[in-house]
C-alpha cells in the first residue's frame, strides 16, 4: 500500500511540473509574440515612437503616421500573427495524429493543392483574391478527401497516407510550373510574390477570413487535445480508451485543413512554418497533454520574427517565405539525418 500511495504522489507531482512548464513556457512564448508584435507596428521606414503608435491606433489624426501604421504595418502584422499560428497548430495536428515529424501539410501536399489552384484562379480566371481564398480552400479539402480515401485500402494506413501526399505534392507543384510556363507575363509577378509566402500588400479586408476561420476552429482542436494524444498511441489502444478514432481524426484534419488552406491563400505557402512549430513547441514543453497552443504561438513567432528578418537585416528586403525557408531546410536535413540512423526511414 505504502508503495501505491508512493507512486501515485509521485505521478501527481510529476503531473503539476507538467503544468507548471506548460503554463509558464506559453506565457512567455505569447509575451514574445506581443512583443514581436509591438515591433511590427513601430519599425519601418519610419521608426514611430510608441506613443505616436498608440495614437494613431486610437484613430488621432497624425501627418504620416496613420498610413504607414493603419493601412501597411496594422494587417502585415495581424495576417503575420494569425497566419503564423494557422501553419502552427495546423502541423502540429497532422504530426501527432500521423505520428511522423515529416507529416506535414506542406510535404503532404495540402498546401500545394491549395497554391495551384490559387495559382490557376490567378493566371488563368484573373480572379478577385476572395474567389482565390475560397479556391484556395476548397482545393484543400478535395485534396485532403482524396487522400484520406487513397489511403484507405481495408484500413487507415499512415505510412500509404504520407507515401500518397508526396506523391501528390509532387504532381501538384508540376501543375504550379506549367501554368506559370503559360501564363502572362503581368501575372508572374504576382504568383511568384504569392508562392514565395509574403506579408506584403497586406489588407485587413483580406484578412478577415483568416481571423474568424482561426477563432472557430482553434475552440475545437483545443477541446479535442486529449483525444488527439490519444490517437498518437494508436488506433487499438485510443478506441480501448473510448476515443472514436475515425470521427476525432476526421474533425480534427477538416479543422487543420481549413486554417491552412485559408492561411495560405492570405499569404501563400509559408515555407517549414508547420513543419517547425510541433517540434519546437515539444522540445520547449515537453510532453504534455495537448501542446496545440503552444504550437500556434511558436508558429506566430517564427512568422513575426522572420518578417523582421526579411524587412531590416539585409541590404534588400526579402519576402518572409524566404527567410522561412533558410532557417527550417537545415533543421529538416538534421531530422532526414537522425531520422535515417535510427532506421525510421
Amino acid at each position: 500500500m505504502r508503495n501505491q500511495s508512493g507512486e501515485v504522489i509521485f505521478m501527481m507531482v510529476g503531473m503539476r511540473k507538467r503544468k507548471r512548464r506548460w503554463v509558464f513556457v506559453t506565457s512567455l512564448l505569447a509575451i514574445l509574440a506581443v512583443v514581436l508584435c509591438c515591433a511590427m507596428l513601430l519599425l519601418g521606414n519610419t521608426i514611430y515612437p510608441a506613443n505616436v503608435v498608440i495614437r494613431s491606433l486610437m484613430g488621432e489624426e497624425i501627418a504620416g503616421a496613420n498610413f504607414a501604421v493603419n493601412t501597411i504595418r496594422l494587417p502585415r502584422m495581424i495576417t503575420g500573427l494569425f497566419a503564423g499560428f494557422a501553419f502552427g497548430v495546423a502541423g502540429y495536428i497532422f504530426q501527432t495524429i500521423l505520428r511522423n515529424p515529416l507529416a506535414n501539410p506542406n510535404i503532404l501536399g495540402i498546401t500545394s493543392g491549395s497554391s495551384a489552384a490559387a495559382v490557376f484562379c490567378i493566371t488563368v480566371l484573373h480572379l478577385s483574391n476572395t474567389a482565390i481564398s475560397i479556391a484556395a480552400v476548397m482545393a484543400g479539402l478535395i485534396i485532403v478527401i482524396a487522400m484520406y480515401f487513397l489511403s484507405r485500402g481495408r484500413s487507415f494506413s499512415i505510412g500509404r497516407l504520407i507515401i500518397i501526399g508526396i506523391g501528390m505534392q509532387a504532381m501538384l507543384d508540376a501543375v504550379i510550373s506549367y501554368l506559370m510556363l503559360k501564363s502572362a507575363q503581368q501575372d508572374i509577378a504576382g504568383v511568384l510574390r504569392w508562392l514565395s509566402g509574403s506579408l506584403n500588400g497586406s489588407k485587413m479586408s483580406e484578412v478577415l477570413p483568416l481571423i474568424i476561420i482561426v477563432a472557430v476552429c482553434t475552440p475545437i482542436m483545443l477541446l479535442l487535445g486529449k483525444q488527439l494524444s490519444m490517437l498518437e498511441l494508436g488506433d487499438q489502444m485510443a478506441a480501448s480508451l473510448g476515443v472514436a478514432t475515425d470521427k476525432i481524426r476526421i474533425i480534427l484534419i477538416g479543422s487543420s485543413v481549413f486554417i491552412i488552406a485559408i492561411a495560405t491563400a492570405t499569404t501563400g505557402p509559408i515555407a517549414f512554418i508547420s513543419f517547425l512549430a510541433g517540434p519546437i513547441a515539444n522540445r520547449l514543453v515537453g510532453v504534455s497533454a495537448s501542446n496545440i497552443l503552444p504550437a500556434g504561438l511558436v508558429g506566430a513567432n517564427l512568422v513575426l520574427f522572420a518578417d523582421l528578418i526579411g524587412q531590416f537585416a539585409f541590404e534588400y528586403r526579402f519576402p518572409v517565405g524566404v527567410i522561412t525557408g533558410l532557417l527550417g531546410a537545415p533543421y529538416l536535413i538534421y531530422l532526414l539525418i537522425r531520422m535515417n540512423r535510427k532506421g525510421e526511414l
